[in-house]
């Protein structure tokens, strides 16, 4: 059990525990907007949702917004309905039993976060729902670009977390759907590690890609820094 200051996610039932990096991804996606723009977001899609965590992170940051939340592993749904309902988000969260694959909805979104399957070659698990969550068998690069441009708006923005590699890999492919990088945040653990994960924020328009770089840690490994500390405070009960 995970206890965030608004809401608690339970995830014995998980095949993906909540991790430092996603929780990272949950309060650095843009999810509000612009309010000196037209950018208003009122619907948002969560694909692959876990135990909920990024759902719950968008409703509680977006405080009008709907929030789809798709995913197809059994156990994860039940556990993702619970962690919902036992929210104050619930009336704002929709967990939806399917792959999104063949997920059909006739709104299209405003944003859309995934922290998706990335494993290609690696060993297998003995686990069905831990190959599921991790590997990307069921839900190939090529499949999720598809569903993701298929319920983007046109003035939408997909919030994805990959390691490097796969970061570049997803990047490539999403340019031959019109997709372009605008915003990346680059995560280390400390200032003396390469980095381990890549947050990319993509959209239709052609625009400056703003590249920034977040260290967890400070030197001793253990100390949270002063830029991780601010990113969640709204949500780590330690902050």
């Amino acid at each position: 059990m995970f206890r965030f200051k608004q809401f608690t996610i339970r995830q014995d039932r998980a095949a993906m525990k909540v991790c430092t990096d996603a929780c990272v991804l949950g309060a650095y996606a843009n999810v509000t907007g612009a309010q000196q723009t037209a950018d208003r977001v009122e619907r948002i899609l969560d694909i692959g949702t876990g135990t909920g965590l990024l759902a719950l992170m968008a409703a509680q940051r977006n405080v009008t917004a709907i929030v789809d939340a798709v995913e197809v592993d059994d156990s994860a749904v039940e556990q993702a309905i619970e962690n919902v309902s036992d929210s104050p988000f619930a009336s704002r969260i929709h967990v939806i039993h399917t792959r999104i694959q063949e997920f059909v909805n006739q709104a299209a979104y405003d944003r859309i976060l995934t922290n998706p399957p990335f494993y290609t070659n690696h060993l297998r698990s003995p686990d069905a729902a831990v190959n599921r969550a991790l590997h990307t068998d069921e839900l190939p690069f090529e499949e999720l670009l598809a569903a993701v441009v298929r319920f983007l708006k046109p003035a939408g923005q997909w919030w994805v977390l990959l390691p490097p590699y796969e970061s570049q890999k997803i990047s490539e492919l999403a340019a031959t759907s019109g997709l372009k990088p605008f915003q990346r945040l680059m995560l280390r653990h400390h200032a003396e590690k390469p980095f381990f994960r890549v947050i990319t924020g993509f959209c239709f328009d052609n625009l400056p890609v703003t590249d920034q770089v977040m260290t967890i840690h400070e030197h001793d490994g253990r100390t949270y820094t002063a830029e991780f500390r601010a990113l969640l405070r709204d949500f780590y009960l330690i902050f």
